[in-house]
């Protein structure tokens, strides 16, 4: 018995320390250094380096979102709402940390953290098993209508300050938090899905009746990939509101989860890589547009229209059987 388990754990130890896995860390580890020379030094405006958080939050947001939205192929409208909640539950917490504790500060913001996330995938669970019972445009409807209702309910409490807004909350997010957080969410989120369990979700998107003709539980799977996509919209929350330092109600309209499901769409459904290529441009791009006076938008909407057209066009696909363009993976639902 201690043989096997010994030859198992050697195993898994050989299967994690691969060449592909050393390089897939050397780049990470070479793009930090890189961010960490860009902030800290005169390489870029004060402007530019400000983009770098809401990047990381964004990224985050599409990632999660395309656990349900294109892993699970449920079309999920309340993302917004659910990092509202992680974000009030993390700026009440650290608030509190900070001024009825000892805590240190990165303790403190972590622990925000978490709890954000905790109280968001909470509220997915509360939502998500009477919601997904629903499916389509219904499904959408009512998670829009729960994102509504949160902003809502926000707007009329005290304790998250109304419509005024929740004030004084502690900056702690910076670029090394959000690069953080960041590489964990993918590196979660990537071996989530390429696990039994994301199989099984992905085999659910493809077919939910022949899922469920071979044991599978439709519901208890739909319910896991909607509250671990709650969770980190709650993580991002939090880096949201210590970022700015002040909530309102307004940040978390309905625009927010459809600006969310954009960058999902974009990128690719079922694509972690796309989100995060996505995340990153339709971040940079209103900002690059924001010399163009009143065309900004009207500028903005046609580029995500190009880019719609161009990753759906027969030109594309030429590019990716010739090599010159990387290929979107394509997933395959596989149940062992």
């Amino acid at each position: 018995m201690v043989i096997y388990m010994g030859k198992n754990m050697s195993r898994k130890a050989q299967s994690i320390f691969t060449l592909s896995n050393l390089i897939k860390l050397l780049v990470i580890i070479a793009i930090y250094l890189v961010i960490m020379a860009v902030m800290e030094g005169d390489f870029a405006t004060r402007h530019f380096k400000s983009l770098l958080v809401p990047i990381g939050i964004n990224i985050i947001l599409a990632v999660s979102l395309n656990i349900t939205t294109g892993f699970l192929g449920e079309l999920s409208l309340g993302h917004a709402g659910f990092m509202a909640i992680g974000a009030y539950s993390g700026a009440l917490f650290t608030i509190f940390a900070e001024n009825h504790t000892g805590l240190p500060a990165p303790l403190a913001f972590l622990l925000g953290i978490i709890i954000g996330g905790i109280m968001a995938a909470v509220f997915g669970v509360v939502i998500g098993i009477p919601v997904l019972r629903l499916k389509g445009d219904y499904l959408a409807i009512v998670t829009l209508a729960f994102g509504e209702i949160v902003r809502a309910i926000i707007n009329f409490l005290g304790v998250t300050g109304g419509a005024k807004g929740l004030n004084g909350i502690p900056r702690y997010t910076n670029y090394k938090w959000t690069y953080a957080l960041v590489i964990i969410t993918i590196i979660l989120l990537s071996n989530f899905v390429k696990s039994r369990h994301g199989r099984v979700i992905s085999s659910i998107r493809d077919n939910a009746i022949a899922s469920e003709s071979i044991g599978i539980k439709v519901s208890n799977y739909k319910i896991m990939a909607f509250v671990i996509a709650a969770f980190f919209a709650g993580v991002a929350g939090v880096l949201f509101g210590s970022n700015l330092s002040i909530l309102k109600p307004g940040n978390f309209d309905y625009n927010k989860s459809i600006e969310i499901l954009v960058i999902v769409v974009l990128g690719g459904m079922g694509s972690i890589k796309g989100s995060v290529i996505a995340a990153i441009v339709l971040t940079l791009l209103p900002e690059f547009l924001r010399g163009a006076s009143n065309y900004r938008m009207l500028l903005y909407a046609l580029a995500l229209i190009i880019i719609m057209l161009f990753n759906s066009s027969e030109i594309r696909q030429r590019l990716e059987d010739s090599g010159k363009l990387p290929r979107l993976p394509k997933l395959k639902a596989r149940v062992k």
